[in-house]
This record gives structure tokens, sequence and C-alpha cells, in this order.
């Protein structure tokens, strides 16, 4: 159970997640965070030392919660193929993200490239872990005998990764979800011709 300080502070966290999500970092001030939650400025500061400390929070609150429903999308599937539709499923609209603004991981990305090296290392090993765990499912597909070892593993992961996250960023940006449903139905056809 939550203390009442632990409450509150789960609040500040889960109300400002949506605007840095929209907004990005730079563009929140601590301003914004209190008139969405309708605290003080010292409550704010009762939990957070300033407001990187509040940013690297809500960015590591926001991967963190995107990449558990994700992870448990997946993880509740039985069969390789099924945890590869189950990933690729996860982000069928992108136009109504889990986290309202989009994808929290591409959004983060983009602008701490060369601003936030300490939230850059947090979504780059986000990035690498999802890789890794995608290669890994495909690995078990290939030995199962789910999968040819034509496959490569490494690289389908990472066009995955990549179709995904630059899917998401060109349908919001038209304002459509259907041509990220093509390309999950392509993706999944192009892993269908390694299918034994």
């Amino acid at each position: 159970m939550l203390t009442k300080a632990e409450k509150t502070k789960q609040f500040i966290l889960e109300t400002a997640a949506p605007l840095y999500n929209k907004k990005g970092i730079s563009g929140v001030n601590i301003d914004n965070v209190l008139d969405e939650t309708k605290l003080t400025k010292g409550c704010l500061y009762g939990h957070f030392e300033n407001k990187d400390d509040l940013t690297e929070q809500v960015i590591e609150l926001m991967l963190k919660k995107v990449s558990d429903k994700m992870y448990l999308a997946v993880s509740n599937a039985k069969t390789t193929k099924a945890k590869i539709s189950a990933f690729l499923d996860f982000y069928k609209d992108p136009i109504n993200t889990y986290i309202s603004g989009g994808c929290p991981i591409f959004n983060t990305a983009v602008e701490v490239d060369d601003n936030f090296p300490v939230i850059k290392q947090k979504v780059a090993t986000l990035f690498r872990v999802g890789q890794e765990g995608l290669s890994s499912i495909l690995k078990e597909g290939i030995a199962n005998g789910e999968y040819s070892t034509k496959l490569d593993p490494v690289v389908f992961a990472f066009k995955l990764v990549a179709s995904v996250e630059g899917g998401i960023v060109m349908c919001r940006t038209m304002d459509t979800m259907k041509p990220m449903q093509s390309l999950i139905k392509n993706l999944k056809a192009e892993l269908e011709q390694y299918a034994i």
C-alpha cells in the first residue's frame, strides 16, 4: 500500500506524462505541471529536486508503462508467430496511443538525441532490449522449427522496430492509421515467407 506521499508523487508523474509526451521535454515547464496537478510549487519540490529530476522520472514512467504493456501482450502469446503478431498488433493504432500524444519511446528518442544524454541512454537501452527480445523470439522460432534458418533474427528484429516506430510518426503526422495496418500486414506476410 502506498503512503500518502507516494500517492501524491505517483499522481504528479501520471499527470505530467501526457504533457511531456505531447509537448516534449523542452516544451514543458513547472507551471504546466502545476496547472495540471493543481498542486503548489512547494508540494512539487517536496517530491522532486528540480525539473530535471521530474523529467527523468516522468520519462522513466512513460517508457516503463509502454514497454511493460507491450511485453505483457507478447508474453501472453504461446508461439513465436503469435508473439511477433502480438508485438505488431500492439502498435496497430498509432493515432490513439497508450499514452496520449504518440509513442513516448519515439517522441523521447527524437528530442533527447543531442540534448539529454542521460535520458538518451535510457531510450537506447530500451531499444536494445526490445530488439534483443524480438531477436530471441525469432531465434527460438528457428530452433523449434517454426522458421527457416534463412531468417536473420537480428536484422528482422531491427526491421520490425524501425518500421513500427517510423510508421507511428508518419501515421500520426498524416492523421491516419490505415498505412500502419498495411505495414503490419506486410511485415507479418514477410515473416510468413520464412515459416516452415
